[in-house]
């Protein structure tokens, strides 16, 4: 199974699932606000289903999110039908905003889940100009190993995508570093996984 079929499989049951630690989504979206501004075009990569893009997309003059799953971008678009300056569109992680160019781009629970992270990154340093924002947030899991086996189980079943990556806070941080970025803030939330918020400048 394709990733993109995986997630076309689950977009309605996803598009209603609550959030499952609502006080860590809150203070990363207050995270990610504070580094916004209404001037901005933003882009963010791995969308799902909008819910977070509709969020955040009153503090920016203009959203455009991009998924992987054609039914998942179905769903935001039919959520965002009267928002004027947010749109949905289907597209790889490393194709995503080809030939435009962003203030800012985001990307939540991705980066562990594509091919390569540090294509990815290289793809949206690409499309920012210098002093630039990409906010991501990662699940990490280098140092879980004991998860290793059971996404192995989940995947063989199809109930995971493939690939995940265990990737660690220090590894997320070089890459973006190699990829010309400079690193401003980070945080975990929540911090038990940890969940890394890193904030990064294009140098």
């Amino acid at each position: 199974m394709t990733a993109a079929a995986f997630w076309d499989g689950i977009a309605e049951k996803y598009s209603r699932q609550p959030i499952s630690n609502i006080e860590a989504y809150e203070a990363t979206l207050k995270r990610v606000r504070h580094w916004l501004r209404p001037e901005m075009s933003v882009l963010e990569i791995g969308c799902g289903t909008g819910s977070t893009a509709l969020k955040l997309a009153d503090g920016v003059a203009r959203y455009l999110g991009t998924d992987l799953s054609g039914e998942m971008v179905r769903i935001g678009n039919e959520k965002a039908a009267d928002v004027d300056h947010v749109s949905f569109q289907v597209a790889a992680a490393e194709d995503a905003g080809a030939g435009q160019r962003f203030e800012a781009v985001l990307a939540f629970n991705l980066l562990h889940l594509v091919e390569d992270p540090a294509r990815v990154m290289g793809h949206v340093r690409s499309l920012l100009p210098e002093g630039g924002l990409f906010i991501s947030k990662t699940p990490c899991l280098g140092g879980k190993p004991w998860f290793r086996p059971l996404i192995w189980i989940l995947q063989k079943i199809g109930k995971a995508p493939g690939p995940v990556h265990s990737l660690r806070p220090a590894q997320i941080e070089a890459a973006l570093k190699a990829s010309g970025f400079e690193i401003v803030e980070t945080g975990g939330y929540p911090r038990k996984l940890p969940n890394w918020l890193v904030v990064a400048r294009a140098i």
